[in-house]
């Protein structure tokens, strides 16, 4: 339990520089998804500091395990976590969406190490990383593969169809993870195309699912870490666009909004 304890205390402190410095670069940058960075926090800070198998200093080992950023605006999560993991040096993320920066507005794997592959259209994350498990499946590897989709995205076809292929294989290598916080650019989910009952419809198609609140770390380590069940595994991570900052809480005008000076001074204050 101490083990557990320390671990979720680490994932917490990661996820609130993660936060900082995300905030940080979208204002420099005056460019940038900060709600979606913010809801997504939580989750790839314990993804990479409670439950992978990685080397920053090897980023393709054949069995390091695999995490695919779908919902690929949300750049400031992404590039923060693999900072913090010791990808590349932390001086990068000042580049933040500058001319020739490797840091672009969504993330390219050939440009940058820790990217598994390229992502910014959406849609295209779970099938990604379904292959990647299938992959994995024949040749009898070990490794694990995580992908993050927003809600939203749902709405794209090609997520339904690798989750019917998935579950057909039963690739209980595959954890997939919806950042549930109901809103995309500009309007609720539910309004724009309800996707609710999320659960039913995950588990018709042959995966294990959880629902969770996507800000408790040891909640998500939890199910993260938990053992295979023969399934893919799908967490549905109900969280809150832009959590942290009181001014960007549920508000979808932040999706792609971006703080001004005396924002930013109230949003570093309030993220202690």
């Amino acid at each position: 339990m101490t083990l557990h304890n320390d671990t979720v205390s680490r994932i917490k402190d990661k996820a609130l520089w993660m936060r900082r410095r995300a905030f940080k670069m979208v204002h420099d940058a005056q460019l940038g998804h900060p709600g979606g960075d913010f809801s997504a926090i939580d989750v790839i800070a314990t993804l990479y500091f409670g439950v992978m198998s990685y080397d920053a200093t090897q980023p393709n080992l054949p069995n390091r395990d695999r995490f695919i950023m779908s919902k690929g605006h949300a750049t400031g999560a992404l590039y923060t976590v693999l900072c913090a993991a010791g990808y590349f040096p932390e001086s990068w993320l000042d580049t933040y969406m500058q001319p020739r920066s490797l840091l672009n507005g969504h993330p390219n794997r050939n440009y940058l190490p820790g990217v598994e592959t390229n992502t910014g259209p959406l849609g295209h994350g779970l099938p990604v990383a379904t292959g990647i498990a299938i992959s994995g499946q024949i040749t009898g590897s070990d490794y694990r593969t995580f992908v993050l989709t927003g809600d939203g995205e749902l709405q794209e076809g090609s997520n339904w169809e690798a989750a019917m292929t998935a579950g057909h294989r039963k690739l209980g290598n595959l954890t997939w993870i919806v950042d549930r916080n109901r809103l995309q650019q500009g309007a609720g989910t539910e309004e724009t195309n309800g996707l609710d009952p999320l659960d039913k419809k995950f588990e018709a198609f042959g995966w294990d699912v959880q629902m969770l609140d996507g800000h408790d770390h040891a909640a998500l380590l939890t199910a993260l870490t938990a053992a295979p069940t023969g399934k893919p595994r799908a967490i549905i991570a109900n969280t809150i666009k832009g959590k942290g900052v009181s001014f960007m809480e549920n508000k979808a005008s932040w999706h792609h909004g971006v703080p001004n000076a005396d924002q930013f001074a109230t949003a570093m204050k309030e993220l202690v």
